[in-house]
């Protein structure tokens, strides 16, 4: 058996040999775009992605989950073959906030299908693109961060000429009473589609979600909804309010303790939306 000292320096090893996969990294499409204090850019080399990554951890892994890895950083398989859209404050040179890109031009294989089945989506006519992992920085929360962010994935749109866009969308919690009263508040205003046949794989079910929702009607009257409103982040909150469709029911992240609602938007919708609202300014 290995002594303590010994294990250590092979687990350190491993650690570095998992962060150098990330070496000479470079971003499929470039954006880069400089809006007073801040630049809106695909992250193109290994040392812009690990700052993200590192950002990721101390928001997903840190924050919320009150952990911490030895690596400092989030990672899955899936980061490496994908674009991540950076935020960077220029006053003090830091990531403030990151988003990850995954477009049908580079890949065939998609975070979300890891939790949902989805074959109706993966056969859209178009270019797809996937969008995960969004995380800001807690001191830049705020609306013009979140504009910082439409704006990046907007010139991503066009430059990969995608069609549709979709992606999980996380709501922190686990309370199966709050979830149901989630997709309810979603249901009645609306926003979710059934059109597409989207369902959690297994693991990702919520327990007894699926028969409820067959079961018991809408309860308009049980349904607080200045109190689901909030609860809805504000990033979805900024999908739904352009066209954005939630499909089917919720998956549960048990790792990340939330529920994943995958939402689907079709690009003309946003341009029609945009354009709706440039015509009112």
């Amino acid at each position: 058996m290995p002594e303590k000292k010994q294990l250590k320096f092979i687990i350190s090893a491993l650690n570095l040999m998992k962060v150098n996969r990330y070496k000479n990294y470079k971003a499929n499409i470039v954006i880069n775009i400089e809006r007073k204090n801040f630049i809106v850019k695909t992250a193109d080399s290994s040392e812009e992605l690990l700052e993200a990554l590192r950002l990721r951890h101390d928001v997903f892994i840190t924050e919320l989950l009150k952990r911490k890895k030895k690596s400092g950083i989030d990672k899955d398989r899936f980061d490496k073959a994908c674009d991540h859209l950076i935020i960077i404050d220029k006053r003090c040179n830091k990531i403030i906030g990151t988003y990850r890109l995954q477009s049908s031009l580079y890949t065939r294989k998609w975070y979300t299908a890891t939790e949902f089945h989805m074959r109706q989506i993966k056969r859209l006519p178009g270019n797809k693109l996937e969008l995960g992992r969004a995380c800001v920085h807690p001191d830049f929360r705020n609306g013009v961060t979140i504009s910082l962010l439409w704006e990046g994935i907007r010139a991503y749109i066009t430059a990969s000429e995608s069609s549709y866009l979709f992606g999980c969308s996380s709501i922190k919690t686990m309370d199966k009473e709050e979830i149901r009263l989630i997709y309810y508040y979603l249901k009645q205003n609306g926003h979710i589609s059934d059109d597409h046949r989207v369902r959690p794989k297994g693991k990702f079910k919520v327990p007894g979600l699926k028969k409820h929702v067959k079961r018991q009607p809408i309860q308009i009257e049980n349904i607080e909804h200045n109190l689901m409103r909030d609860k809805i982040p504000p990033l979805l909150n900024s999908y739904l309010r352009v066209g954005a469709k939630v499909c089917g029911i919720p998956a549960m992240d048990k790792g990340f303790k939330c529920i994943d609602f995958l939402t689907l938007m079709n690009v003309a919708d946003l341009a029609e939306a945009r354009k709706r609202k440039d015509d009112t300014e």
